[in-house]
């Protein structure tokens, strides 16, 4: 009788003890439901995206488009980062655009680094330009196409006007 007892006290001992866990899981037994429902939905999201990238990835055969890609070329320890290039660029473009009252030597040199931070950028993005082949009003006209071409691809610059928005399309 005495084990009896002691088993039965060790049983009553822990159906109170395990009672706080049990009241917990069955208040909490929605958000437990709710967040295994939602795992199970993004990991159904995850497989399918991941499928579907695959047969795209078939379809158009991304292997063989990116063969000739030298993709060394992007971990040159000389490169610039693009954020770096696009921070220069709006920090420059707000030296050229308001530097009225500077020498004609100080603006010459602000758009010649203001350029080679455009050729840059380009060459960061793969896109063509012909900065340096151009004087002038083509080089004016130059620099506004490629502007927008940076812009259209991300990039946003100071517009051409101080105190105006560029809106290239």
């Amino acid at each position: 009788m005495g084990v009896e007892r002691a088993l039965m006290l060790a049983l009553a001992f822990l159906a109170v003890a395990s009672l706080p866990a049990a009241f917990a899981l069955l208040f909490c037994a929605d958000e437990i439901i709710d967040r295994v429902v939602c795992g199970w939905s993004e990991w159904r999201e995850r497989r399918r995206e991941r499928r579907t990238i695959a047969r795209l990835d078939r379809a158009i055969e991304a292997d063989a488009l990116t063969r000739d890609i030298d993709l060394s070329e992007f971990d040159r320890a000389d490169r610039r980062p693009l954020e770096q290039l696009a921070a220069d660029l709006r920090r420059l473009g707000g030296q050229r655009l308001g530097g009225n009252a500077r020498s004609m030597v100080w603006h010459g040199a602000v758009l010649q680094a203001y350029d080679d931070r455009l050729r840059l950028a380009c060459r960061a993005l793969g896109i063509t330009e012909h900065l340096a082949e151009l004087s002038g009003v083509d080089q004016q006209i130059e620099r506004i196409r490629v502007e927008g071409v940076l812009h259209a691809a991300g990039l946003t610059l100071p517009a051409a006007r101080a105190g105006h928005r560029q809106r290239h399309r």
